[in-house]
């Protein structure tokens, strides 16, 4: 793997990591969002779909190349929400520090995006591989 696959992999865990460290200090705000569906079935769907993305990202596939450059640069809007509901210009129904949190994963979201589209420009698909 190169290092565009490995920051989109560290990605995948730190946010694993925080979905977890979330449902366990502060349940609630899950199950504001998710109604009727236990929190603990989200996450358990959730890690899939990010276990999923893992192997697609390891084993360079080229479908899951493009869903997560979308899903990423994507990410600037999750920003412009973030900052609005901050501002006061959108209600915000969650904890300032949960939608602070959110608009730095879409910070993160889509510097890896322009990083991810400045690979593919370079060197095709995932980028160089290394160590093959």
């Amino acid at each position: 793997m190169n290092g565009l696959q490995w920051s989109v992999v560290a990605f995948f865990t730190a946010i694993w990591a925080a979905l977890a460290a979330i449902l366990v200090a502060v349940p609630k705000i899950y199950s504001q969002a998710l109604g009727s569906v236990p929190p603990v079935a989200f996450f358990a769907a959730i890690s899939l779909l990010i276990a999923a993305c893992g192997v697609g990202v390891a084993r360079r596939w080229r479908w899951v190349f493009w869903l997560i450059l979308v899903a990423f640069l994507a990410g600037a809007f999750r920003v412009v929400a973030s900052a609005l509901q901050l501002g006061g210009a959108i209600a915000i129904d969650n904890p300032a520090w949960y939608i602070a949190l959110q608009g730095v994963i879409g910070l993160v979201q889509l510097a890896i995006g322009i990083a991810m589209l400045r690979s593919y420009r370079r060197a095709g698909i995932w980028g160089r591989a290394t160590g093959r």
